[in-house]
Formats: structure tokens, C-alpha cells, sequence
């Protein structure tokens, strides 16, 4: 958002004064009647109450951080670094009342910084030279992903991780596993799924009636909540054999929308919108992770001669969790090696060219849709086993555009990127929950710096599946 200079003030500092003060009242006019004015009950009325100091430090942040980013521009890197270090020591002092404008003061400044100085012709140099060197160290990503495995294989047993981030890190690698069966479908083969959280749904409601109905546990469920949920994809891919594009995700959207109110309305099956609850947690070989487990089944913590804790149930989870993320990755990162594999990266690059080939793009598509969705469906499962309760109102349209959002932000077709991109936008947000009205607002905020700072996602820069010649130069 920002007011274009004029051809005679572009260049000088009066002109950047200019454009800075009419982006700051454009983004004032906006804040006050959004954020700046609220009710609260008094005495049994609404009060009108406003947030008018917040709302003017708001206002000036913009302001610096308008100016600092067109001086940067304007080939005045020095200038924007000092703007974004001030704003960024303000916030360290706490000179910004409440936690979210102190961390949107120091979020800015530090983004002010590092994008004044890669502005800048020394470090426009050092940062090619840096992606250069990461581009030819082999295996780089396979260190950097090493790296998160063996810190979330330690992770529960870290002296500061607790109850609660721990199952933040459990619903991170929910998002994960979905990201990366959604990578599938829109990152290799390159079809745009709007209703991936149908599959999601499926996984979930499959798991939570074969336990209702059929005392299925959640080790024998999980297969099925996959295949059901692979079924519904084929179901989906049918459908849209000769779409794509614009129409493609139009009929997918509408997809996602129909299983939601399906699940609301088929009240005999899926209790309608009162949801399902008292679903089954995970158990060890047979041991229960409860105080008192149900007859004829074992304790964990008895068998093992243990002091109960609550915490036990967390961890185990988290560990199922983690090993079918890595188990989905591995079979993703080998599938693309498989013909099928590059036979979806054909269709994503030219149908045409593709068909031509002799390849046939409806088997193509049909096995893209299935397997995105087999992850989708063991998510939904997991998921389901987490909250030990699930109702429509999980699986809405807002949860497939976060999914995507994952993949687009982490860069399609890069698994890594993938992970990296779900550990930002959901455990950020989820980590600030408590401050509920803002939530979002940062969530928008985050999507929009990373797309401003990195268009074509986190790491766009991809490895072919198949190289003409070891070293990668094509001779």
C-alpha cells in the first residue's frame, strides 16, 4: 500500500516525506474504524471504547517503515537500515505498549534492515554469493532437513518444551503431512485443489464411525480413513479430467463444499453439527495411556512400572505424528524418481506435450488426486485421535487455503520448503493465540512479507528429479 511519487519528487527526501505521510494516513483511515473503535458491555449496554495511542504508534510505524523501504529503493540502503534499526531498538526498549506492536515494531525493523542491506551493492553481492554456495553444496537441504528431524526427535524431552507447545508441534506436523500430500496434486503435478480439506474430513469422520460403530482402534482405522480417503479423490478426478486452471479449482472449491455440508446435514451418520465425540486415543501395543484404562486392556505406565502422567499420552502422539511425516516424505521423494513421478511433472509443465509423449493424462491425474488425498485422509485420522472430538466446523474452506497456502509460501514442489512454511504459518499464529482478534491480522501480515520477500515461495530453487548428465550441465 503506498501513494506514487511524483516524477519531480522521486529521487528526494522531501518526495519519500511525501509518499511515507499519505501511505500512513491511507493505512490510519483503514485501522481506526477496523481495529481502533470496539464495544464493550457496561452496565448491561454496549460502551463504545477505542484504542486511539495504539492505533497513532501503528500509524508512525508505517510511516518509518514507508520511508525506510523507498530510501532503500532509491539506492539509499544506509538511510533505511538506520530507520529499521531505530523502530527495531524502540521495540527492544518497550517503547510499543502491548505484545503485538512490539513484536510488529521489531518483526519490521529487523525486515527493514535485512532488506536495506541486501539492497545495497555489497550485500546484493554477499547474498548471491550465499545462494550460489547453497546452490552448489551438495545436499544441502539433506543437512538442513537432518537437522529439524534430530531436533524434533528431542524435542520432548528439551527442559523448556512443555505440555502446550508440544501439541503445538503435533498440530505442525498435521499441516505438514497435509502440505506434503497437497504438494502432490498442486506442487508436481500442477493442478490447482481448492477442496483439499474434503480428504482431510474424510480421514477424520472415517476414523471417528468405524471407532462409534465398529470398536475399530486407531491402528486399524488409519489404513482405512487412507483408502477411503483415496477413494473420494478418485470420486473428485473424475469429474475434472478436462479441466484446470481457473474452472479446475472452481469444481474442486465446490467439492470441499459439498462434503462440509454433507457432514452437517446427514445427521443420522454424522451427528450433523453436534460433531462426534469420545474418539479413541492411540494405544501401545494394547497399553492405554489413561489413569484408569478400559477393561481388559493394560496400563502403559503400570506395565512399565511408571508414575502416571497426562504428558505420556502428548508424546506418544507427537512420535506417531513425526514417524508418518518422515514416512510420507520418503515415499514422496521416491515416487518422483518413478515413472508416475515424472509423468506428473509432464503434465505440469504441458498437457499437450505430455499427451503427445504418450502419456495418458487421466491415469496421471486420477493417481495424483489418490495419493494427495491418502495423506490428507491419514492427517484427518491423526487429527481426529488429537482432539478426541470432530465437527464440520474443523474442516472448512479457510482450512484448505491455509493448506495451500503452506505449499504456495514453501515453494511448490519443494518438500523442505513444505515443512518450513507450515512451521511459520501455523505455529506462529497458534503460538500468539491468545491474542485472538490480532491472530489472523498476523497471519495475513506473515503471508504478505514472506510473498513480498520472496515471490515464487521460501525455496523456490528446486533440483530436477531427473538430470541428462550427473554434473547438471546437460552436456
Amino acid at each position: 500500500m503506498g501513494v506514487p511519487l511524483r516524477a519531480s519528487d522521486r529521487g528526494s527526501f522531501a518526495g519519500a516525506l511525501r509518499e511515507a505521510g499519505m501511505t500512513s494516513l491511507l493505512a490510519a483511515a483503514v485501522m481506526l474504524p477496523m481495529i481502533g473503535v470496539f464495544t464493550t458491555p457496561l452496565g448491561g449496554a454496549l460502551a463504545v471504547d477505542t484504542r486511539l495511542p495504539e492505533i497513532g504508534l501503528a500509524v508512525v510505524l508505517v510511516f518509518l517503515g514507508r520511508l525506510g523501504m523507498i530510501r532503500a529503493r532509491e539506492g539509499r540502503p544506509l538511510e533505511a537500515a538506520c530507520v529499521g534499526g531505530a523502530v527495531t531498538a524502540a521495540a527492544v526498549f518497550g517503547l510499543f505498549p502491548g505484545d503485538l506492536l512490539t513484536a510488529l515494531a521489531m518483526g519490521g525493523g529487523l525486515l527493514l534492515v535485512t532488506g536495506a542491506l541486501k539492497a545495497s551493492p555489497q550485500g546484493t553481492a554477499a547474498w548471491q554469493s550465499v545462494m550460489i554456495r547453497a546452490q552448489n553444496t551438495p545436499n544441502w537441504g539433506v543437512w538442513v532437513g537432518g537437522g529439524l528431524i534430530v531436533f524434533a526427535v528431542v524435542l520432548p524431552w528439551l527442559p523448556f518444551v512443555d505440555r502446550r507447545l508440544l501439541d503445538l508441534a503435533t498440530l505442525v506436523l498435521i499441516y505438514v503431512m497435509l502440505g506434503w500430500g497437497l504438494n502432490i496434486v498442486v506442487g508436481l503435478a500442477g493442478l490447482l485443489d481448492l477442496g483439499y480439506v474434503a480428504f482431510y474430513a474424510v480421514g477424520a469422520y472415517s476414523f471417528a464411525l468405524l471407532a462409534q460403530h465398529f470398536d475399530f482402534t486407531f491402528w486399524t482405522a488409519l489404513p482405512l480413513a487412507g483408502l477411503l480417503a483415496a477413494f473420494f479423490g478418485i470420486v473428485l478426478g473424475f469429474p475434472v479430467l478436462r479441466l484446470r486452471g481457473d474452472y479446475l479449482a472452481i469444481v474442486t472449491l465446490g467439492f470441499g463444499e459439498m462434503i462440509r455440508v454433507i457432514l452437517i446435514n446427514w445427521v443420522p451418520v454424522t451427528n450433523g453439527p453436534d460433531g462426534i465425540s469420545g474418539i479413541p486415543r492411540p494405544d501401545f501395543f494394547g497399553l492405554s495411556f489413561s489413569r484408569r484404562p478400559p477393561e481388559g486392556t493394560g496400563s502403559f505406565h503400570e506395565f512399565f512400572n511408571l508414575s502416571y502422567a497426562s504428558a505420556d499420552r502428548v508424546i506418544f502422539l507427537f512420535y506417531i505424528v513425526l514417524a508418518l511425516a518422515l514416512l510420507t516424505n520418503l515415499f514422496i521423494r521416491r515416487i518422483r524418481r518413478l515413472p508416475v513421478g515424472r509423468a506428473w511433472e509432464a503434465l505440469r509443465e504441458d498437457e499437450i506435450a505430455c499427451r503427445s509423449l504418450g502419456l495418458n493424462p487421466t491415469n496421471i491425474k486420477l493417481s495424483a488426486f489418490a495419493l494427495g488425498a491418502i495423506f490428507g485422509g491419514f492427517a484427518g485420522c491423526v487429527f481426529a485421535a488429537r482432539q478426541g472430538f470432530i465437527s464440520p466446523e474443523s474442516f472448512t474452506f479457510i482450512e484448505s487455503a491455509i493448506i495451500l497456502a503452506v505449499v504456495v509460501l514453501g515453494g511448490m514442489g519443494n518438500q523442505l520448503g513444505v515443512a518450513i512454511a507450515a512451521i511459520l504459518l501455523i505455529g506462529l499464529p497458534e503460538w500468539f493465540r491468545e491474542l485472538q482478534e490480532y491472530r489472523m491480522l498476523a497471519f495475513g501480515a506473515l503471508m504478505v512479507l514472506i510473498m513480498a520477500w520472496r515471490p515464487r515461495g521460501l525455496l523456490a530453487q528446486r533440483a530436477p528429479t531427473v538430470r541428462l548428465h550427473p554434473d547438471g550441465d546437460g552436456s
